[in-house]
């Protein structure tokens, strides 16, 4: 584990710890932005001596840890259910490019698949994050919350699904003839496509 990740994962820690102390005043909010933005410039150096696809997956770590903080920032100053959400999908956001990045490391139908695992890896995580909104969201009965959460897991569930067929489908290509067809039909199967 890099100090870069042992870093991302003591901020996300310390900003849920924070968000459910009392309310952050404008003096610790601008002095956590200014921190932030000396954690990014502190990482981008370290990646500067880096070289090649290292360095630019070093730079995606150390922007989406800087996002991610800045969006739990955000829901610590100002907490309600958008704040939340925009922090879930800015971990997500932050996750997906620094995976993308990883990905240029291979070639042909590897990187393809590997770029297409990342690709639902973000479904998954964003759809998550949608459906917690629905759950944070107050309703005027529990019929009713219930039934907007039933409605956003079942989109979500969708959205995942076709996600990663198209991840397992990438898989297939690599294969030809009836080892190809029975490899996409079964992730047709598999995934309800």
């Amino acid at each position: 584990m890099t100090s870069l990740t042992r870093n991302f994962l003591a901020l996300m820690a310390a900003g849920m710890v924070a968000s459910v102390s009392m309310a952050m005043q404008p003096a610790e909010h601008t002095a956590a932005k200014e921190r932030i933005s000396a954690d990014y410039k502190m990482h981008k150096d370290k990646c500067s001596a880096m070289q090649g696809n290292a360095k630019d997956i070093c730079m995606q770590e150390a922007k989406g840890a800087e996002k991610v903080a800045k969006a739990e920032l955000e829901a610590q100053y100002r907490p309600s259910d958008k704040t939340q959400y925009k922090a879930r999908v800015a971990h997500a956001d932050a996750a997906y490019d620094v995976a993308k990045e990883k990905c240029d490391d291979l070639t042909g139908n590897a990187k393809d698949v590997c770029r297409k695992d990342a690709k639902a890896a973000h479904v998954r995580a964003v759809e998550n994050a949608k459906v917690a909104q629905v759950q944070a969201q107050p309703a005027a009965t529990a019929a009713e919350k219930g039934a907007a959460v039933a409605e956003a897991r079942k989109d979500a569930a969708a959205e995942k699904r076709e996600a990663d067929y198209k991840a397992a489908a990438e898989r297939c290509d690599a294969m030809t003839g009836d080892l190809k067809a029975k490899c996409v039909d079964d992730a047709k199967r598999m995934y309800a496509q």
